[in-house]
């Protein structure tokens, strides 16, 4: 039996089901996790698409058939499989997901001990070679067992130690759960509040019966936005597929990039904690780095990705870590990220400073001009070196660093270019010190790009 070896990513396992990833692949997943782990004992969850329970049943039996002990945690977001795992101390875990993707697509997060994730460089890999070469060890002498557990009222107590729920304003808020995982558990944790809390595509359903759960996609927030805007409501709180992510709309409809919301967070736990450390990624805007400064704070700049924010942060024993892309972390939550903190923080900042949240904005979309991330596919990944080594030398005169891609710095403004991990793609982040230099500098670099 072989598996499409494209499915292994660099943070996970993910394919169009059944064609790429199906149950036979996960069977054997299954197996291949628990042998590179060792692990005798691991947690599993799935999502709700209409692949997972099938999928999910089929790693139980590879992993059991290997010898370990699995807790079955039923359906529940990725964010509360690194709850289940850390908390009750496994050695490993996995979630059923394809995260944000359509519904013909499945996938698999892994994770081991304390909730640290497989990455393509560190494990991914390693269980693709294993059962590519057939290296698989022999199934254990006695199965392993499985039980199940439930961590849902547990992982809503946790989430809530990180806000002061008596401070909060009675706001009017739009949700939109994309009837992925946060139709499971924003409602659990809204009952705290005193909110006005329209709900939007809440049924559990992963046929996505409304729209796609990837608010990062515009016509996704579509719904959304029209609801705010038409509601006059204070805020719009969506997420994606596994509720790992969240997304924020201001009171005019307008779309909060994720550097602004890192920057809000930022605030929100300097005040509360003088003098912390703040993980941000290398694309962000500077507005990171100078709230981090103004609130008396250390922002330290990391390369993109989930596994190298979790070990920076565990390093530094910084507080909180934010990526552009809508993933948070947070020391206290396991070093994890989830996608209900953030909400509810943003809700309390609101609350403390007296201020919606476009209000919130107003500093920070006067002073920092984004273009967001704009991706060019090129025709072979071999081209990649070279455009990279062509922005390095036209721009040579400013701070040239490789960190993650290739980024330069000029006092008035900054990019970063950093290839995909899957696909011959580039992607710009650029920002500048007003909205005119901003397009002229975007413009430019990417023409080098696409020359």
């Amino acid at each position: 039996m072989s598996i499409d070896p494209a499915i292994f990513k660099a943070y996970d396992v993910r394919g169009l089901y059944p064609q790429e990833i199906n149950e036979d692949a996960a069977r054997l997943i299954g197996r291949g996790f628990v042998s590179y782990l060792g692990a005798k004992r691991i947690a599993v969850s799935r999502d709700m698409r209409l692949s997972s329970p099938s999928v999910a049943a089929a790693f139980i039996d590879g992993a059991t058939e290997q010898g370990a002990d699995v807790v079955d945690y039923g359906m529940m977001g990725t964010d509360m499989m690194y709850f289940a795992v850390a908390r009750d101390g496994h050695d490993g875990g996995v979630q059923i997901t394809a995260s944000h993707n359509p519904k013909e697509y499945n996938g698999i997060k892994m994770v081991r001990k304390e909730a640290f994730p497989l990455s393509g460089e560190a494990g991914i890999g390693d269980i693709r070679d294993m059962i590519a070469s057939g290296q698989l060890p022999a199934p254990a002498a006695t199965r392993g067992t499985v039980t199940t557990r439930n961590v849902v009222e547990d992982y809503v107590k946790h989430v809530m130690s990180f806000i002061d729920p008596g401070k909060i304003k009675p706001f009017n808020v739009v949700l939109d759960a994309g009837n992925g995982m946060a139709g499971l558990v924003a409602p659990k944790l809204f009952a705290h509040l005193p909110c006005k809390v329209t709900e939007m595509c809440f049924e559990v359903d992963g046929t996505f019966p409304n729209h796609e759960a990837n608010p990062l996609i515009e016509e996704n927030r579509r719904d959304i936005v029209e609801r705010v805007v038409r509601d006059k409501a204070d805020i719009g709180i969506a997420w994606d597929g596994d509720a790992d992510r969240v997304f924020f709309i201001d009171g005019s409809g307008e779309f909060i990039a994720g550097d602004f919301v890192t920057a809000l967070l930022a605030e929100a736990f300097l005040l509360k904690h003088p003098g912390a450390k703040i993980v941000y990624d290398v694309r962000a805007s500077y507005a990171v780095k100078d709230t981090a400064a103004k609130y008396g704070g250390t922002a330290l700049m990391n390369r993109v990705g989930h596994a190298f924010f979790k070990q920076r942060m565990r390093e530094e024993g910084a507080i909180f870590g934010g990526e552009v892309t809508g993933h948070y972390y947070f020391r206290d939550y396991f070093f994890a990220d989830n996608g209900f903190i953030p909400a509810l923080l943003i809700l309390e900042l609101m609350s403390i400073k007296g201020q919606t949240l476009r209000e919130l904005m107003t500093d920070l979309r006067e002073k920092y001009f984004i273009s967001g991330e704009i991706n060019t596919k090129l025709s072979d990944m071999s081209l990649i070196p070279a455009k990279l080594d062509m922005l390095s030398a036209k721009y040579s005169d400013g701070r040239v660093y490789s960190l993650d891609g290739t980024s330069v710095e000029y006092p008035d403004w900054h990019f970063n270019v950093r290839a995909s991990n899957t696909e011959p793609m580039l992607r710009l982040n650029l920002e500048a010190t007003t909205q005119e230099l901003m397009e002229k500098k975007r413009d430019e670099v990417l023409a080098i790009i696409r020359s």
